[in-house]
């Protein structure tokens, strides 16, 4: 009786298999390897913190004294924290107002991409060799202007090296510290974009977004595009210090 029972349970089972569809399972899709965001860090002014500030040449030093810190470089400094090794170090640092350090004993570091942080710790510096933008806008001196964008005051037009261009002048026809950027890089054979705001509205708009992006003013030219960094005037010790020495 039991072994009838058993057979009778088999093919039942086996009906059942047989009455289902056939069909592949689809495993559930692997969930997307998204990176959270950077937090807030917690700065002591006495703990084991490492400081990155800007120099007058446009180079950056390292140091674990914030106090030796130059007051002009202060307000934007990078800060690391050496027992934190999973930080995105490719795109975002922490960023923290030394003075407010230096004041409290304490202060919150905030994230931010890397080429925000150079640009902005540059731009903390007095601007380079430049010329004022009348009002923030077009400047025009009428019968006053060279013979095209990137003339040199004898006439003669000063042309980019062949190659992919590592930086990018902003500047206009008649500013003298364009003039004078445009030469220095040509004479290092630095390949370099040339491009007038007020003949170009399309480069007006591509430095106006790159300048709000960064928190840069554009109440002067030129601004060099430095690999992506912004430099207010034109410093050759900052532009080196940026590209490495050409030579």
């Amino acid at each position: 009786m039991a072994l009838v029972t058993r057979a009778r349970g088999l093919a039942a089972l086996c009906s059942l298999i047989l009455l289902l569809p056939a069909a592949c399972r689809r495993s559930a899709p692997a969930s997307p390897n998204v990176e959270a965001p950077l937090g807030e860090l917690q700065i002591l002014k006495d703990g084991r913190f490492l400081f990155t500030h800007v120099e007058s040449s446009g180079s950056f030093a390292t140091t674990d004294k914030p106090e030796i810190i130059p007051e002009q470089a202060r307000k934007i400094v990078r800060v690391i924290d050496p027992g934190q090794t999973k930080l995105r170090e490719s795109t975002d640092v922490y960023t923290v107002d030394v003075n407010d350090l230096l004041r409290s004993g304490k202060a919150t570091a905030h994230p931010m991409p890397r080429e925000s942080f150079e640009t902005a710790a540059i731009a903390q510096l007095p601007a380079g060799a430049s010329s004022p933008r009348s009002g923030g806008g077009p400047h025009t001196v009428a019968g006053n202007l060279p013979s095209s964008p990137g003339s040199n005051p004898d006439g003669g037009a000063v042309v980019s090296p062949p190659g992919k261009p590592v930086v990018t002048i902003y500047g206009t026809s008649w500013c003298g510290a364009c003039r004078a950027a445009r030469s220095y890089l040509a004479e290092r054979k630095i390949p370099f974009a040339d491009k007038d705001i007020e003949q170009d509205p399309a480069a007006a708009r591509e430095l106006a977004e790159k300048a709000s992006k960064m928190g840069i003013p554009t109440d002067r030219v030129p601004i060099l595009d430095v690999r992506g960094r912004l430099l207010l005037g034109f410093d050759p010790a900052r532009v080196e210090a940026l590209l490495g020495d050409p030579t």
